[in-house]
């Protein structure tokens, strides 16, 4: 769920800017600065004196000035047709700079040798750092100018450098892309390095390309730069499943590395251990100032009110809300994070799941980490099988029901499995089952039907992405949707069922 859609603008008086203005200071340094200087939120979040105003306030005073609400995800639908409106990007700024620096540092200290000039390459036209790379890098000619090439030119300047040791890519999706698209255009494109079009002819690294991709995807990435260590993307959202499938297959035995994660409303989390295992972010002091609702599971959601950054308890679930200190608005975000640790008393957490992706025809309400549970254990009995992507959509959206109960549509994309059998389909309901037991109930009486699983071909997802690039309101980062609510991006899929 877009930040736009849930945020309450609002016009308040001086005392709460002037809370932002007081809060949105702080820069994280790794360990260089004191716990006290970072943790103490409490005492740092209190309001300074306004001169104009007289007395002091603190966090009540600003909780009460941006009161927080939440559209419901029908005020989100009548904008039919439409994606949600673009989110502010003043984020990009500060907090994305930082989050680019610190990134830097971190995958230097793991990987002392990527950065050298020479060793990086970025096969897609967006990059994984969340602010343009600062200008030494730019100076070592790191760095090409944004949009100023295509795809196919990207991955073939990468394919001429045998000699890559960190291989980048906007997001794990689109680097799935390209990797698809490289065993497709295999071929071609060892016909173009052979030709030196562009650039001096390359016969003998043509003829190592075409014997790379003769074995096939396992470690494809290995045997094109024997020199690679890291793979570099953005988490944005959605993008598990891709990483899971990169790992598996054409970058198997790299490590992968996401400087930050990048959500709707700005830099949320910071990566400061490449080193460790893959999806722990930090939430920082500064800006977006950031405050944490308490979710609770399989209970109707009650009026709850946010704690800071300080207050979170490990173990618990927490949705992130976000204040933009220009228009001065307080957002749920629909990102969930679950605390696992700390660092100099700031939060250390792994993104769950979004709660705007979540399944619900009669009330279930299967959020996304749930059905991604029932779906991995559903393909692990599909022999063979391995899933590259996945979207679902409610039947109504299809108006696919046909006098019968609603249900799922679910559209995979597979590696190994050609056709999907019934008795394959139905383990995808089955699991549903075991998961939720919700929906297990509603499937006894009948009132939900039984998911339908749909094998869709090669491209096909590639294809939605650019359809969802398209639109005006797309936001940046790109978010992979694993729910779609607009008939126009579901039948992008629809039209490409091959079983």
């Amino acid at each position: 769920m877009s930040l736009s859609s849930r945020c309450v603008p609002g016009t308040v008086s001086n005392p709460v800017y002037i809370f932002c203005e007081a809060v949105i200071i702080p820069i994280l340094q790794t360990g260089e600065r004191s716990p006290e200087q970072l943790a103490d939120l409490p005492r740092a979040l209190r309001l300074t004196k306004c001169q104009s105003q007289g007395p002091t306030s603190d966090i009540s005073t600003f909780r009460n000035h941006l009161p927080l609400t939440k559209a419901s995800q029908a005020q989100e639908e009548e904008h039919e047709g439409q994606l949600s409106p673009p989110t502010s990007t003043q984020y990009y700024g500060e907090a994305s700079l930082q989050a680019t620096l610190l990134g830097l540092a971190a995958l230097n200290k793991s990987y002392p040798e990527v950065l050298a000039p020479g060793g990086t390459a970025c096969v897609t036209p967006t990059s994984p750092w969340p602010c343009p790379l600062p200008w030494p890098w730019r100076a070592l000619g790191q760095v090409s100018a944004p949009g100023a090439k295509r795809p196919g030119a990207l991955l073939l300047k990468a394919l001429r450098s045998p000699g890559l040791r960190a291989l980048e890519g906007g997001t794990a999706a689109e680097l799935l892309d390209v990797f698809v698209g490289l065993e497709a255009d295999g071929e071609e494109l060892a016909e173009t390095i052979a030709a030196g079009n562009p650039g001096v002819p390359l016969p003998r690294r043509a003829a190592e390309l075409r014997e790379a991709l003769e074995q096939g995807p396992r470690g494809l990435a290995r045997r094109l730069w024997p020199k690679l260590q890291v793979v570099v993307t953005l988490d944005a959202g959605g993008q598990a499943e891709a990483v899971a499938a990169l790992e598996a297959l054409w970058c198997q035995g790299l490590a992968f590395f996401s400087p930050a994660y990048s959500a709707s409303g700005g830099v949320v989390g910071l990566n400061l251990w490449p080193e460790q295992p893959r999806g722990l972010y930090l939430l920082p002091p500064g800006a977006p100032f950031i405050e944490l609702l308490p979710v609770n599971k399989g209970a109707q959601e009650e009026a709850a009110s946010t704690v800071l950054l300080a207050e979170a308890q490990k173990g618990k679930e927490y949705e992130l809300v976000l204040t933009d200190h220009i228009s001065l608005t307080r957002c749920c975000l629909g990102d969930v994070v679950q605390v696992v640790g700390a660092y100099n008393r700031c939060p250390v957490v792994r993104f769950v799941c979004r709660l705007g992706q979540a399944l619900s025809v009669r009330g279930e309400d299967i959020r996304e980490d749930v059905f991604s549970e029932a779906l991995g254990r559903a393909v692990g009995q599909w022999p063979g099988a391995k899933l590259l992507d996945h979207s679902c959509v409610e039947s109504s959206i299809l108006d696919s029901s046909e006098g019968s109960a609603p249900h799922y549509e679910v559209f995979v994309a597979l590696r190994g499995l050609r056709n999907l059998s019934e008795e394959n389909r139905d383990k995808l309901d089955h699991c549903l089952q075991e998961v939720s037991p919700r929906y297990k109930s509603l499937r006894f009486w009948g009132s939900v039907g039984p998911a339908r699983v749909h094998l869709v071909g090669q491209g096909a997802f590639r294809e939605l992405r650019v359809a969802l690039a398209a639109c005006p309101s797309s936001p940046y980062p790109p978010e992979m949707p694993r729910v779609l609510r607009h008939r126009h991006l579901a039948q992008c899929l629809q039209k490409r069922v091959v079983s």
